[in-house]
């Protein structure tokens, strides 16, 4: 009877729990929550922003710490990024664009282990004579989904849903070439006179509940820890530090009177979680001329405080590891937040940043990333710049571009040649030298 017994009992423990049902997501604008949102120019003393030194000085440092020990998390000190080609400029698209891969390698001061390796897929238009501006964003299959051409190399970092045995891993990589290229306009960027450099956000760190044990963490964990401490990056900050890393790569010499990156005109862009990763790139590291989120949703361009579609609770069990370990502090009392996304879009100011949003993609909130716009505006307007040209929300395929930039076009939750010629327009008004 008693092992009767042991053996239920060893049946019971080994069968998995139920999931716990997830609360239905809101898309009812009636049911939104009442909220008052932080004002980005009143700091955390009451005083008033009246200039742009007190901004400078004062209030945007003060943003920046609270997102940091509230939300993304500190991130070290940037790395020395080491590049070097691993093939040399290759002619592509019947000669409109060059093409090559750079293998980064970024190290610490005073030691030869390198904190993290990336490989930089980098495509410049032929014709160009001298620094192009560029579009710099990381992809989530490998540098070889953005392109079919055979030529560009497969990662052999963590991918997701992937086989785990090598052999099987690189024959399901080779058949998922040119897989994301609908999502990157490859040769209408190049005729438009700009370049694309994209990295393979994996290469930074796996994108995993475990994936903080890996890449450049475990360089920096405290001594004891074997994961961040709460107030420390999470992986949407680790993938931005690896963005800026990369931007190093285009400061080296290069061929007087050639194509090259032009480092003063670098526009990090990113999609969805990535979307995310860029807007807080650019407000981290102001050497990013131009900012463009695409679908980018909650912990990205919407507003927190709104409830709509996906929340601070839901993004947070489903994918603990993109924020700090405070972020969670919030998932039941959003409104204690010190920070909303508005002020995440205010803290790029006054460089240029887009907003774009999708009808159907409802999961990110298109209305409460528009209110991010609409109300970082107060802080263009305060240093001198147009701000954002909309007071309401504009309709469908009509888009507003002035410092700020929105559109909320048909269709779902993608990267789409609408979106690519709304970004392009925008970088001509303001980086396309006349």
């Amino acid at each position: 009877m008693n092992r009767r017994r042991s053996l239920i009992f060893c049946i019971l423990i080994a069968t998995p729990l139920p999931a716990i049902a997830q609360p239905k997501a809101n898309y009812d604008e009636a049911k939104v929550p009442k909220y008052t949102l932080p004002d980005p120019l009143v700091c955390l003393d009451g005083t008033k922003v009246a200039d742009k030194a007190t901004w400078e000085k004062k209030r945007r440092p003060e943003i920046l710490r609270l997102f940091e020990e509230n939300v993304y998390g500190r991130s070290p000190k940037l790395p020395k990024a080491l590049a070097a080609p691993r093939e040399k400029w290759q002619s592509v698209y019947d000669g409109l664009g060059l093409r090559a891969e750079f293998k980064i390698q970024a190290l610490r001061a005073g030691q030869d282990t390198p904190l993290l390796k990336m490989t930089m897929l980098v495509y410049l238009p032929k014709a160009a004579k001298g620094g192009v501006p560029t579009f710099l964003g990381l992809n989530f299959g490998g540098n070889h989904t953005v392109d079919p051409d055979p030529a560009i190399s497969i990662p052999t970092s963590w991918v997701r849903n992937n086989p785990r045995s090598r052999v099987t891993r690189n024959k399901a990589n080779a058949k998922s070439r040119g897989a994301a290229a609908s999502r990157w306009a490859i040769k209408k960027i190049l005729r438009r006179g700009y370049g694309l450099a994209t990295i393979y956000y994996g290469d930074i760190v796996p994108d995993r509940k475990d994936g903080l044990t890996e890449g450049p963490h475990r360089f920096y964990l405290k001594e004891g820890r074997t994961s961040p401490a709460s107030d420390e990056w999470g992986a949407i900050a680790a993938w931005a530090w690896g963005l800026r890393t990369a931007l190093n790569h285009f400061s080296f010499p290069r061929e007087r009177g050639k194509p090259h990156v032009d480092p003063d005109r670098v526009i990090v862009i990113g999609h969805s979680r990535l979307g995310k990763t860029a807007l807080w790139a650019g407000a981290l590291f102001d050497d990013f001329a131009m900012v463009i989120s695409n679908n980018s949703g909650c912990g990205g361009a919407a507003l927190s405080r709104r409830a709509f579609g996906e929340t601070v609770k839901r993004i947070n069990t489903s994918f603990p590891h993109w924020f700090c370990g405070n972020f969670k502090k919030y998932n039941d009392n959003v409104a204690k937040l010190p920070v909303d996304q508005h002020m995440l879009v205010a803290l790029i100011a006054p460089r240029p940043v887009y907003i774009a949003s999708a009808e159907q993609d409802r999961w990110a909130d298109p209305r409460g990333e528009f209110l991010s716009a609409l109300h970082a505006h107060p802080v263009y307007r305060l240093l001198g710049t147009e701000g954002l040209p909309a007071k309401e929300m504009p309709a469908v395929n009509k888009p507003v571009q002035g410092r700020i930039g929105y559109h909320l076009r048909t269709g779902k939750h993608d990267v789409t040649d609408y979106d690519w010629e709304q970004y392009l327009k925008f970088a001509d008004k303001h980086l396309k030298r006349k």
